[in-house]
């Protein structure tokens, strides 16, 4: 991808995290400060319950009126504020830069869930992934977009892998969202174990083309395939064109249905329209991403 390109990118993934971001008022957090709800006490204005006083409690939540009452000392009990915890992975294998609308969607995506999970005083981790050749980068690398070079490296020690994510250190209870075209095989089941391990939360969302979903393929045709970067001549004939599809609806009917099974939200996102709409076309009717108030 050009500079100008992944700095369109980032423009565009901008505007959207103004307007959306994922559910995370939906999850109960433990972890330290911020503005969403925790599974323990602390100082926030939401109170929770309240319990008898033991010597050495913070004075300053003694519920004095109830004394006044009963004679009995009793501590306010508040929800705990806490930081969002978000694992973002995306897979940087030679597909997600097929064309220039791929590329541009990947990119998007990337530069979206980042922004979006700062913007929320997120604990943000992001991790690129080809093949199982694997590289933690700092938050700052989306902005910069250095983050492509790194991508670059990776594609050169595993091009042509199956998304391998068991060097990917997740952490506890985390958000983990995976950016993946999901074009490599391999049982779904396998990356969706490792993604849900340790109480996290997946969530995944896929990038595709319309011309690799539904081609028109016909007569002679020099296919390049992507992750090796090797030509293959062919001549497509309706049945050969009939097989492809059967095949890429199979693949993707597998990952939905395991998916649903483990109860795991998947959206796809496609690249052909603005990153907006692509995203309002599945993600938000599914409740993958929320619309901020």
């Amino acid at each position: 991808m050009t500079p100008d390109a992944l700095k369109s990118a980032y423009t565009q993934a901008s505007t959207c995290a103004n307007r959306m971001r994922l559910p995370m008022r939906s999850k109960v957090w433990r972890g330290g400060s911020g503005e969403f709800a925790g599974a323990g006490t602390g100082s926030s204005m939401d109170f929770q319950d309240h319990r008898n006083y033991v010597p050495g409690d913070d004075p300053r939540h003694i519920n004095w009126q109830a004394y006044a009452r009963t004679g009995q000392y009793t501590m306010k009990l508040y929800r705990e504020e806490v930081r969002p915890v978000i694992d973002l992975i995306c897979d940087v294998s030679p597909s997600m830069f097929l064309d220039e609308a791929k590329s541009a969607r990947t990119a998007e995506l990337l530069a979206f869930f980042t922004q979006s999970s700062l913007r929320a005083g997120a604990a943000l981790t992001i991790h690129l992934v080809s093949g199982a050749a694997h590289q933690l980068v700092p938050n700052e690398a989306v902005a910069t977009h250095q983050w492509f070079t790194v991508a670059e490296k990776l594609q050169k020690e595993d091009p042509a892998g199956a998304l391998n994510l068991s060097s990917v250190p997740l952490r506890q209870s985390s958000f983990r969202v995976l950016l993946s075209d999901l074009l490599f095989p391999g049982d779904p089941a396998a990356v969706l174990h490792l993604l849900g391990a340790r109480q996290g939360t997946p969530l995944l969302f896929v990038p595709f083309l319309e011309s690799e979903a539904n081609p028109d393929w016909q007569g002679n045709y020099e296919f390049v395939d992507a992750e090796r970067a090797t030509r293959h001549p062919h001549r497509i004939e309706p049945r050969v064109l009939k097989n492809y599809l059967k095949a890429y609806q199979r693949h993707f009917s597998l990952w939905k249905q395991t998916s649903q099974r483990l109860q795991i939200l998947m959206s796809r996102v496609p690249a052909n329209l603005d990153l907006e709409k692509a995203l309002h076309s599945e993600a938000i009717p599914i409740q993958a991403l929320e619309i901020m108030g």
